[in-house]
């Protein structure tokens, strides 16, 4: 099988756990030994988040003495792109080995008047109380929006139409390669009036971006992985239910929120609906599981999947 997995942003860094290198590094170790007993049986190709890491970067970008203008968005993106591209590399490499593995620099294509630049939704960097966040908002220029209890900076996701690299992780892919691609959801790139490439100051949405790239490359399914053992019915409230099993109506016509479950429900179901293929969201350590059926909120055109192992 051929398998696109996109971990969460708290795969590197824990709800308010400091983000420094060290832990970073320790929480990738962890994660690529949940994933290589699924690189060892299928075909793998993994994102991940940056959300925390962009908005270190961002703050420091902005606080540097020695910078007459702060980085923009799509060269920090590239630099977590690096940086954890990096790790993960390492990491599979260690725990694979014999096996190839490649970390790559990826843009992702959006549009240049995507309504989200005029709407910013996208949670980046760390979390703060009300009066911090909104101190930095005036000083900084950002725009801040409660985040559960505490306070995050948001920035435009515009909708990702297509990883611009996607021929050469396709050919990785077809020899035997693990890749590691589209950290962040790629850079955020739009075509100008002259048909040349050029960034823009946004993050893209790295599940919707996952969503997209496994379409394309015919994977057989995307896993959604994330700190939730599944997808809740009704979240927060006494008719809260687990959802194991469904389908990409059924998951339209819940209600989930636009700044954390939202886009992952968006990304799976979009898959499905496009593709006829398997699609879960649910816990890092049982990936296994998941791709089996058996853990997970698992999204099929008639909410049934039967194991990996029979196909």
């Amino acid at each position: 099988m051929r398998v696109v997995v996109a971990l969460g942003g708290n795969a590197l860094v824990k709800r308010g756990e400091t983000p420094d290198a060290a832990l970073q590094r320790a929480n990738v170790d962890r994660a690529v030994r949940s994933l290589a007993p699924l690189a060892e049986k299928h075909e793998l190709i993994v994102t991940h988040g940056n959300g925390p890491q962009v908005g270190v970067l961002s703050l420091e970008s902005v606080n540097d003495p020695n910078l007459t203008r702060p980085y923009p968005l799509d060269t920090i993106g590239a630099e977590t792109q690096g940086m954890i591209g990096y790790w993960m590399l390492q990491a599979l490499q260690n725990a694979l080995p014999g096996r190839q593995v490649m970390a790559m620099i990826n843009q992702t294509l959006v549009s240049a008047v995507d309504p989200a630049f005029e709407n910013p939704t996208k949670f980046v960097g760390q979390v703060y109380d009300r009066d911090e966040a909104e101190k930095l908002a005036a000083e900084y220029g950002w725009t801040v929006r409660q985040d559960g209890d505490r306070w995050r900076r948001v920035v435009p996701s515009p909708r990702p139409q297509r990883v611009i690299e996607t021929r050469l992780i396709r050919e990785l892919v077809r020899l035997g390669t693990v890749v590691v691609c589209a950290g962040g959801g790629g850079i955020p790139v739009f075509r100008n009036d002259v048909g040349q490439l050029e960034g823009v100051e946004a993050v893209i949405d790295k599940d919707r971006t996952a969503s997209v790239l496994a379409e394309s490359m015919d994977a057989d399914a995307l896993l959604v992985l994330t700190d939730v053992p599944r997808v809740m019915r009704h979240f927060g409230t006494p008719r809260q239910e687990e959802i194991t099993h469904t389908t990409p109506h059924e998951l339209r016509a819940e209600d989930f929120p636009a700044g954390s479950m939202g886009p992952k429900v968006e990304a799976v179901a979009s898959f499905v609906e496009r593709t006829g293929d398997m699609a879960a969201i649910g816990l890092l350590d049982q990936c296994e599981r998941i791709l089996e059926g058996t853990a997970g909120t698992i999204v099929t055109p008639n909410a049934t999947w039967p194991l990996a192992s029979t196909l």
